[in-house]
């Protein structure tokens, strides 16, 4: 007597259904890391440069596999940093580093292109696109503006800022000043755009002009300095903290200076004000090993004046100031 697998099996509606059901197989992560390259030019918003490098590598991973050209020059930042992030991936393999590249599209494809509630700039105004300042009860606040960039710095914002710091140095009316970031991030740092440009425009002593000139406005800025720290801070946006008279950050904010891995050196005075706020060590460590420090480890070392809930941020600063 057959048993009641087989039987079913000899059933032509049983047969029917199963056979109708073979098409729906998973997509495999070929074919879905396909779609995803596909899907990426339909993106609503221009992804960050930490994504785009992240895209690449996996790209570069999932089609090549393991790093396998030789490390740019050392003043080859864009060249580095694509080098360094393809690098990192190691042995990971090509059906990960597939699948990992289309959930990073997926979830791109259904972002919503920023709109000015979400980037916070109905209330305030700039004449340099990326920044906001507003103007409150003796506060100057400058906001960096670019959440979908993850507030990374342009050329531009550089020279922006450097107006705004002597402007607001020389008004009667400002009695301090705020500076903060809108959305997630305080500030990325450099945006990568910034080296190819420059490499464009001319000479590398223009850019160390252009950053000596930036950061000397913090240090002659001839009022109280408060820095919000609403996010991660990364290279400038985390040097120049050191600079500042106080600082206040979300338990959601961390620091950390990549300068070991772009080849550079500490940049901001860096190197003379973080070992003096949070001694040698810890200092070295930041600087030269690439780690990250926490909100709450920086309120311990004294890099931060005091740490609030994210949630209540916003809230507990304004208070503050």
């Amino acid at each position: 007597m057959l048993g009641l697998s087989r039987r079913a099996l000899w059933n032509p509606s049983v047969r029917r259904a199963t056979a109708a059901l073979r098409p729906f197989s998973a997509a495999s992560p070929a074919e879905k890391f396909n779609q995803a390259v596909k899907d990426l030019n339909n993106v609503p918003q221009e992804p960050s440069n930490d994504v785009k490098l992240q895209l690449y590598a996996l790209f570069k991973q999932a089609t090549v596999g393991k790093c396998n050209i030789a490390k740019p020059d050392t003043f080859d930042f864009v060249g580095k940093a694509k080098w360094d992030a393809w690098n990192n991936l190691g042995d990971t393999s090509q059906d990960d580093a597939q699948n990992e590249y289309a959930a990073i599209v997926t979830k791109l494809t259904g972002m919503k292109a920023s709109g000015p509630a979400q980037s916070q700039e109905a209330a305030a105004s700039s004449d340099v696109e990326g920044l906001v300042t507003t103007f409150q009860d003796g506060a100057f606040i400058i906001r960096f503006n670019r959440p979908s960039k993850r507030n990374s710095i342009t050329i531009e914002m550089f020279e922006g800022v450097i107006k705004l710091l002597k402007d607001a140095g020389q008004r009667d009316d400002v009695k301090f000043l705020v500076l903060t970031g809108t959305g997630e991030m305080f500030s990325s740092g450099h945006n990568l755009g910034n080296f190819t440009k420059q490499m464009q425009m001319g000479p590398a002593k223009e850019a160390v002009e252009l950053f000596r000139r930036y950061v000397a406005e913090f240090i002659n800025f001839p009022k109280p300095a408060i820095a919000l720290i609403n996010g991660p801070s990364i290279g400038v946006s985390c040097t120049i903290i050191g600079l500042f008279d106080i600082v206040y950050a979300s338990d959601k904010a961390y620091f950390q200076t990549p300068f070991t891995r772009l080849g550079l050196s500490p940049e901001g005075c860096s190197s003379y004000t973080f070992p003096r706020i949070m001694g040698v060590n810890r200092a070295c460590e930041l600087l030269m090993m690439n780690t990250r420090l926490s909100a709450k480890e920086a309120q311990e070392c004294g890099f931060v004046s005091e740490c609030f809930p994210d949630a209540s941020f916003q809230e507990e600063t304004q208070k503050k100031i």
